[in-house]
């Protein structure tokens, strides 16, 4: 179904016929299980992580991807608060205080490494890796905020970019992304 003004039912705007956008099918039917869940805890469950990891197929015509990303940003927001309050009221303060302190704990072990020793290096001499310069100020940013609550978002580690090198020159981009998701799961989880 679509509106009149082009948008899909989900409320997305869709790009060009020969873009590329997400699946609308993916899409919708992704939005309509967390919708479900946000609106009743006993219909099947939906986690933050598993709304920060979602993918959808790239399409021709498909959903703008900068729209649905927003919309999936707000949405792991709602549910890591509600996993929060979920903590907090089955186990008290004091447990959701012991899982915050656990990751920053983990999180800060890689930030207090030494520029160029945070991430390990691509296996291939030839695949793209994150600039370990661009990564390890980023990395300072985020330990300044974990210990001194320098201002940082969670969106800021979300749209994070870090110029692309060649193999052992930079981070194994997974690794950093990884990491990444972790931090934010820790910002949401605090805010």
């Amino acid at each position: 179904m679509a509106y009149s003004d082009g948008r899909a039912a989900a409320g997305f705007d869709r790009v060009a016929r020969g873009d590329l956008g997400y699946s609308p099918r993916q899409v919708e039917k992704f939005m309509e299980r967390a919708r479900a869940y946000l609106e009743d805890s006993s219909a099947p469950p939906v986690t933050s992580r598993e709304v920060r990891t979602v993918s959808f197929d790239a399409v021709r015509g498909g959903f703008d991807a900068s729209e649905v990303d927003a919309a999936l940003d707000r949405l792991e927001d709602a549910f890591a608060r509600r996993e929060r309050d979920e903590l907090i009221t089955e186990s008290g303060e004091e447990a959701w205080l012991r899982e915050i302190g656990q990751l920053a704990g983990i999180l800060r072990g890689r930030l207090v490494r030494s520029d160029g020793e945070r991430f390990r290096r691509p296996s291939s001499a030839k695949a793209p890796s994150y600039s370990t310069d661009d990564v390890d100020a980023f990395c300072v940013r985020l330990l300044d905020y974990l210990e001194h609550g320098s201002p940082m978002s969670a969106d800021e580690v979300r749209t994070a970019v870090f110029r692309t090198v060649t193999g052992d020159e930079g981070y194994e981009e997974t690794q950093v992304d990884a990491f990444l998701d972790r931090v934010v799961e820790l910002m949401a989880a605090i805010d």
